[in-house]
């Protein structure tokens, strides 16, 4: 008798695929990576610290049962020479570039935007915003543009509706949406863009947004629980899948049912 509550593994879906992944070594990047890998695909991952990213292709690797599947490619995102070797790496290696995810985010601007550091908004924006634009152009022109592929943004809850205290994180995101819709109307039909739009998820990243009362912030979720790196994994699996073949320039929100019940993310 099948056992319903174990845990269904991933369809072999993108076996021949390979898939670049920024910032990937921890947290959100890092699930999408193990989701794509367990689906069949090749994955560079990229991170800006090289013994972290050693570490996540090994761990990826080895999780997979194929090291040789996994690539790190040490770098920043908002450098445009990094976002070429990223992608030139990814083709050298694997043969070709069929999915793009750019993760690769940050957020060095807290409290009211009346008294942000301006520098630190161009750099939010430089790094969420155009160096998602940049990797998508250098995956075009290596082969995407021809063949087809699939990229998916990650974008944010805060980029539907306001933060509060993350303000030009959330306008970032925002913007990103924007690009995602205006990148599927010019790249159809062989490049599919979509984004996903995740509430608190349980990272380093965020852990500012629950770490004071992280079982208070789960209860304010009809779900009554943070989020995992799985839980947008799992969607940015199926976003890049054949089963997603008749969906572009949408956001998929992955909040725990926090818009559905009206609650801020």
């Amino acid at each position: 008798m099948t056992d319903v509550t174990a845990p269904v593994p991933p369809p072999a879906d993108l076996v021949g695929r390979a898939a670049l992944v920024t910032g990937a070594s921890r947290g959100i990047g890092h699930g999408i990576a193990a989701e794509l890998l367990a689906r069949g695909a090749s994955v560079t991952i990229t991170a800006r610290k090289v013994p972290e990213l050693d570490a996540a292709v090994a761990e990826l690797g080895e999780a997979a049962g194929a090291p040789e599947r996994v690539l790190g490619v040490p770098g920043n995102a908002g450098d445009a020479a990094h976002r070429a070797e990223a992608v030139r790496a990814t083709v050298e290696r694997f043969g070709n570039i069929a999915i793009l995810v750019n993760n690769a985010g940050i957020n060095p601007q807290y409290g009211p935007l009346v008294d942000a550091d301006l520098d630190a908004v161009r750099k939010i924006f430089d790094v969420n915003v155009v160096a998602a634009l940049g990797f998508v152009q250098e995956a075009y022109r290596a082969g995407m543009g021809s063949a087809g592929g699939s990229v998916v943004n990650v974008a944010s809850l805060g980029g539907i509706r306001s933060t509060g205290v993350i303000g030009a994180y959330g306008a970032s995101k925002a913007a990103l949406i924007r690009l995602t819709e205006e990148l599927a109307g010019q790249l159809g039909p062989k490049i599919r863009v979509n984004a996903v739009a995740p509430a608190v998820i349980k990272t380093r990243f965020a852990e500012a947004l629950y770490a004071h009362d992280e079982q208070g912030v789960a209860d304010g979720y009809p779900m009554r629980r943070l989020g995992v790196p799985a839980d947008v994994a799992s969607a940015v699996g199926f976003l890049v899948s054949d089963a997603a073949s008749w969906i572009t320039g949408d956001t998929i929100r992955i909040d725990g049912g926090t818009m559905a019940a009206g609650r801020h993310g």
